[in-house]
């Protein structure tokens, strides 16, 4: 018979290489477990490196433009400050042009006050010149002849009252013709205004005519004035 002893060694035996191989196998089973799931946690770790990467980036990035804007946003604030500076010191200058555009408002107001009294003036002033013209208009045309009837002149004593002076601006005009009181003052030697003054006086003592459709009025002679004064050339000859 067999030794029973050795049956059970046997036995043992057969059964712990059985259990080695099984543990062997579940070993090697669970190698391959830690080796794939290693994997798969390398991927996922690597994966994920490369999204913190990128975030990484764009919180860079962020970081940049934050920088970028806050150094804009500083030159903004100078420029806004200066700004205000330039306001600042404006507002006087603007308060003082304000002022002046109000005291211009009232002088502007002033030469319109006047301007609008002008034109009233000038308005009451035609219409009194075509009132005068229509006068003048209406005024019955007397012939050459009887100019003399109007302003008449005492023969007698015509040449007696006169003086030198305006014997010489009788003659002058006798000689020359009609003549402007600018033009007759070097001849006898007075200002204009005098000269002006002595034709007017000569004109309304009846010695002369005057033209007065254009300025200055032009003077002539009457022709029984002229008469007179070439009668007394002709007894002085």
């Amino acid at each position: 018979m067999p030794d029973p002893l050795l049956v059970i060694t046997s036995v043992l035996l057969v059964v712990t290489l059985g259990a080695a191989v099984e543990y062997y196998r579940q070993l090697r089973k669970a190698q391959r477990e830690y080796e794939k799931a290693r994997g798969a946690v390398e991927d996922v770790v690597l994966s994920f490196n490369r999204q913190l990467k990128r975030e990484t980036e764009k919180v860079e990035l962020i970081g940049y433009k934050l920088e970028s804007n806050s150094s804009k946003s500083d030159r903004a604030l100078n420029k806004s400050e200066g700004a205000e500076k330039q306001l600042a010191d404006l507002e006087p200058k603007i308060a003082a042009m304000l002022q002046d555009k109000e005291k211009l408002l009232v002088r502007l107001e002033e030469v319109d006050k006047k301007v609008a009294d002008a034109v009233a003036s000038q308005g009451a002033l035609t219409a009194k010149i075509s009132n005068m013209e229509e006068q003048v208009r209406q005024v019955p045309m007397a012939p050459e002849l009887n100019i003399g009837a109007v302003i008449p002149i005492k023969r007698e004593k015509a040449l007696a009252q006169l003086t030198e002076t305006e014997l010489s601006a009788l003659e002058f005009l006798a000689q020359e013709g009609p003549k402007t009181a600018p033009e007759i003052k070097d001849k006898i030697r007075l200002s204009r205004e005098h000269t002006a003054r002595l034709m007017k006086k000569l004109y309304e003592e009846g010695y002369l005519e005057r033209d007065t459709g254009k300025i200055p009025f032009k003077y002539c002679v009457k022709k029984e004035m002229e008469k007179l004064l070439k009668k007394t050339e002709n007894q002085a000859a």
